[in-house]
């Protein structure tokens, strides 16, 4: 048996031992072993593709009876008018040989949804929770932003076939939808502890060498044919420090406009004042100094932290492009720093990226009150994770990003922001978030609350009667109406006067009154929602999706809340 298959297949099994409840709730169904473990190679492959925690990759989980192919969905954030819709289906079988291909009866069923899901206008029967996710992406496109939807075709075998791909070609979606497939060995790929990468590098021209601080820098230019040499070798070992690793998966104008440069004969030898450049970051590198230009340097322990998206979108177009670019090159900065530098490699790293709209969670797990929030939340009996590992336990587990979610919903009253700006949670939102008035009480107070809301929602969202439509929607207000009544019933003004002294006594109360707490949140969502004309069956659901991402029904609620406290 081929060993990523086995490592795979292993995985799996301690994913549907750990997450077989979870699963089976978001599912809505009891699971037989054969579809719980297709259910969990779903969601671990959402989880490395998206580089996120497992319990926010259940939320994406849709698969079951009328989904359309469609076993996972993620709707991104929005951008200059565009935003990304990932979508997933897998395909996972015991025999584990890996010689099967991906389906052409799937990837047929799969185009036929996307025919439908990305039209406002156009009728379309799929199962209740995924049915809220389309109408949500619908309102999106109705308000006039425009979507890239990335495809991924998950299985543990190859890739499809020559007739499948033909299939493709002809669906008509043409470069606004991208396929990828993923399968054992790029999972593997991606989650794999790597070895450090020692490198030699041919510089164009002149570069600049000195001593900088105790430090050596290296400022140079660099041929892009190196560069797709360099990825064609290590790939993504060199990209470990680098917080979009993954990005090489993804589609957007960035990349498309990287492309479209290198392959215009006319703007090909102008890329070098066009792009921002490469850093990098070594433990060592020589090179002779004896020579004026055209240096070959020697590196250990090579890492890209700043420029992945622009290295991975050159190894793919040179690679589906061949031809001559001798006349292309790239600025790359090379820092030589030792073991003892490792905080200076995030203020880097931080620094060469922040001005970027990336996930910036991985390089505020050094921030001082990060390293202090984790100490108070052990103590309430918590584990606070900073980094992100591929540990699936998580009952007694917080990850920062989860967090980071609640609290901004529950206490800092922005639930709109919190599911609809995600992105942003350790960039724009970061210091609202964590700062010096956030206890280790509200953190895990918030986290319990938001997940006892998600559970409820999710049981109450499939298609039971006399159940509310706006609840696929809800969970963020919902989240946010229960932590007010919480500190309401326990007579607490104020959530900076909920500390680890009154934890217990509001966690037991929580605890006993949670399901009642629940049902009142419902109630008064409910009725802000008639303020507004929005709580009766002629309203379309992506009326109602708009209503949860607008800043009109939280002003009601807002209004709500300061007159209860009157």
């Amino acid at each position: 048996m081929d060993i990523n298959l086995s490592i795979i297949d292993q995985r799996i099994g301690k994913i549907a031992e750990d997450f077989q409840s979870a699963l089976e709730e978001q599912i809505g169904k009891k699971l037989n072993s054969e579809r719980l473990r297709s259910a969990s190679f779903t969601l671990l492959c959402v989880k490395a593709i998206l580089y996120i925690e497992f319990d926010e990759a259940i939320a994406y989980i849709t698969e079951g009876g009328d989904d359309g192919g469609i076993d996972a969905m993620h709707v991104g954030d929005i951008q200059d008018g565009e935003f990304t819709v990932s979508l997933f289906q897998s395909k996972y079988r015991r025999k584990l040989d890996g010689e099967s291909h991906f389906e052409e009866n799937a990837i047929i069923k799969i185009i036929s949804t996307i025919g439908s899901i990305f039209d406002p206008d156009k009728e379309i029967f799929l199962r209740d929770n995924l049915l809220a996710m389309v109408e949500d992406v619908r309102s999106l496109v109705r308000d006039g932003n425009i979507p890239t939807v990335r495809v991924f075709l998950c299985n543990n075998g190859k890739k499809w076939t020559d007739k499948a791909q033909a299939t493709i070609d002809l669906s008509g979606f043409g470069e606004q939808v991208v396929w990828e497939h993923v399968n054992h060995d790029k999972l593997v790929a991606l989650f794999r502890i790597l070895k450090p990468v020692k490198a030699t590098i041919s510089l164009y021209g002149k570069a600049i060498v000195e001593e900088f601080n105790f430090r050596r820098v290296l400022i140079g230019k660099l041929s892009v044919q190196v560069v797709k040499s360099l990825f064609d070798d290590y790939g993504e070992r060199l990209l470990e420090r680098n917080i979009r690793r993954y990005l090489g998966l993804h589609k957007n104008r960035v990349n498309e406009g990287i492309k479209d440069t290198l392959l215009h004969a006319d703007r090909r030898q102008n890329f070098y004042f066009y792009n921002n450049g490469i850093t990098m970051t070594c433990t060592k590198f020589r090179h002779s100094a004896l020579q004026e230009e055209n240096f070959s340097v020697q590196i250990e322990d090579l890492q890209v932290i700043n420029g992945g998206q622009t290295c991975m979108t050159i190894k793919e177009t040179l690679t589906q492009h061949p031809g001559e670019y001798e006349d292309a090159f790239v600025l790359i900065r090379l820092y030589e720093l030792g073991d003892e530098d490792e905080s200076l490699i995030h203020e880097i790293t931080y620094a060469t990226n922040s001005q970027n709209p990336v996930d910036l969670r991985d390089l505020r797990a050094n921030d001082p009150l990060q390293k202090r929030i984790e100490d108070a939340v052990s103590e309430l009996g918590y584990d606070y994770k900073l980094k992100r590992d591929s540990s699936s336990s998580y009952s007694m587990s917080i990850p920062v990003s989860v967090a980071a979610n609640a609290v901004l919903t529950v206490w800092r009253r922005k639930p709109h922001l919190a599911k609809y700006r995600g992105r942003e949670l350790f960039g724009k939102y970061y210091e609202t978030i964590f700062n010096d008035r956030l206890n280790a009480a509200q953190l895990v107070m918030a986290v319990l609350i938001y997940r006892f809301v998600d559970s409820e929602r999710k049981k109450n969202s499939l298609g039971l009667e006399n159940t509310p439509r706006f609840l696929p929607y809800a969970n963020h207000f919902l989240s946010m109406i229960l932590g007010e009544f919480l500190l309401e019933d326990n007579n607490i003004t104020d959530a900076h006067h909920f500390n680890h002294r009154n934890f217990n006594s509001v966690k037991n109360y929580f605890d006993v009154q949670k399901k009642a707490l629940y049902q009142r949140s419902v109630d008064r969502l409910n009725q802000a929602l008639s303020d507004l004309h929005l709580n009766n069956d002629h309203v379309s659901l992506q009326r109602l999706a708009a209503a949860f991402r607008r800043g009109d029904l939280l002003e009601v609620l807002n209004r709500q809340f300061f007159l209860a406290k009157l």
